[in-house]
């Protein structure tokens, strides 16, 4: 059961994290001015960071991970430290901080999916980046305010360690560093997925397919009214909303 679980969330996070590059520009445009709060523009060309590299890592720089199916962000702290939001259901489970200190594993974080409950907490570099490389400041970028200063954007991040509520597109760990960095939470990503289910909607094909679907399984399961009401509303939905 849990394997299944595994596999639908693997898919959801497929397609409510669309990559965040194919929000940037390319590489190689001349870089843009860096606003008055940066002193440097950390995202010329910059290829991803190994987790080692911390040295070069700035308190409140914003850590991106690029990974196969989602991108995971964090505020740098300083000395090592990363604040990030993460899906985890044990600290609504137990106080023991030993326990919840340790490395959150697949299954503590996706039953912290399904019951909407997360932590800010701070972990290692290394173990925040999962031996994946580490781009640097990037989303500065993509978001039309400009930064805050280093120390109060690791100031936010810091008050905010702690149990949150969740939500896949809502409250993420995305919301989490653009609230600290930036002043306003927003998820580029949520933004992306949202546009790309609009117009999958407003697709008058879409409205016929799911007709023609719901024709087939009344002509493989039987007319009932579990398989004719599905095959009436979808469809009907999808037109009007189309």
């Amino acid at each position: 059961m849990l394997d299944t679980l595994t596999f639908l969330l693997e898919k959801l996070f497929l397609l409510a994290h669309i990559k965040l590059s194919s929000l940037l520009p390319p590489l190689g445009v001349e870089c843009a001015e860096p606003p008055p709060t940066s002193k440097r523009c950390d995202w010329e060309d910059s290829p991803p960071q190994p987790a080692s590299a911390s040295h070069r890592f700035q308190r409140g720089d914003l850590l991106e991970v690029p990974r196969t199916l989602f991108t995971h962000f964090g505020i740098y702290l300083g000395d090592d430290r990363v604040a990030h939001l993460i899906p985890d259901i044990l600290p609504a489970l137990t106080a023991d901080s030993r326990q919840i200190e340790e490395m959150v594993t697949n299954t503590r974080l996706l039953v912290g999916v399904i019951a909407k409950r997360a932590s800010v907490r701070v972990d290692s570099v290394e173990d925040f980046a999962y031996g994946a490389g580490i781009l640097l400041n990037a989303m500065d970028r993509s978001v039309r305010k400009s930064p805050l200063a280093g120390e109060e954007v690791a100031l936010r991040a810091e008050w905010l360690v702690g149990t949150v509520a969740y939500s896949l597109l809502w409250n993420n760990c995305e919301h989490f560093v653009t609230y600290c960095r930036y002043g306003t939470a927003q998820s580029l990503q949520t933004d992306k997925f949202c546009e790309w289910l609009k117009l999958l909607i407003r697709d008058q094909r879409n409205a016929m397919l799911t007709a023609l679907l719901g024709l087939l399984s009344m002509a493989y399961m039987g007319i009932s009214v579990s398989t004719a009401l599905p095959a009436f509303l979808i469809p009907f939905t999808l037109w009007m909303a189309s």
